[in-house]
């Protein structure tokens, strides 16, 4: 429990997301994000809303920790669409949080992997990932470099 307790609080984002996913695309995009953290459960979830003013929309995250089995899982959801993503799930290790899940990106079955780095400094680190063939290779697709706000 307590896994997330770095991220409680509010915070700037800069975020650096990649145009076009799985084509072998270079061309990344940087835009602005302010989200606000808050717990749960005493510290065994917690929620956060995320808004890109430049992009017209919101995002929020879920997450809840499993007591039995000692592990997050993390549910996406953003404004644009309204549908809650499948969940990623696992663990942290040393001040690195790892998580895992399935899901799929224009029709396409993918692995998905979000990696939280820096959890112990005032700048934590987010990045997604993405797999089309069972996690032997990855994609970064998305960034974010966190400060207080």
């Amino acid at each position: 429990m307590n896994g997330f307790d770095f991220l409680l609080g509010s915070w700037t984002v800069t975020n650096r997301r990649l145009g076009k996913v799985l084509v072998g695309s270079d061309d990344w995009t940087e835009f602005p994000g302010t989200t606000t953290c808050w717990s749960l459960f005493d510290g065994g979830g917690n929620m956060d809303e995320i808004s890109f003013p430049t992009l017209g929309f919101r995002g929020c995250t879920l997450r809840l920790f499993d007591v039995g089995r000692e592990e997050w899982s993390l549910y996406w959801a953003n404004s644009r669409d309204g549908l809650l993503q499948p969940p990623v799930v696992g663990a942290f290790s040393g001040g690195r949080g790892d998580f895992y899940g399935d899901d799929t990106h224009e029709g396409t079955p993918i692995k998905v992997h979000y990696a939280w780095t820096g959890t112990t400094t005032s700048t934590p680190r987010w990045e997604q990932e993405f797999s089309t063939d069972g996690g032997r290779t990855w994609e970064s697709n998305w960034v974010m470099e966190f400060a207080r706000a």
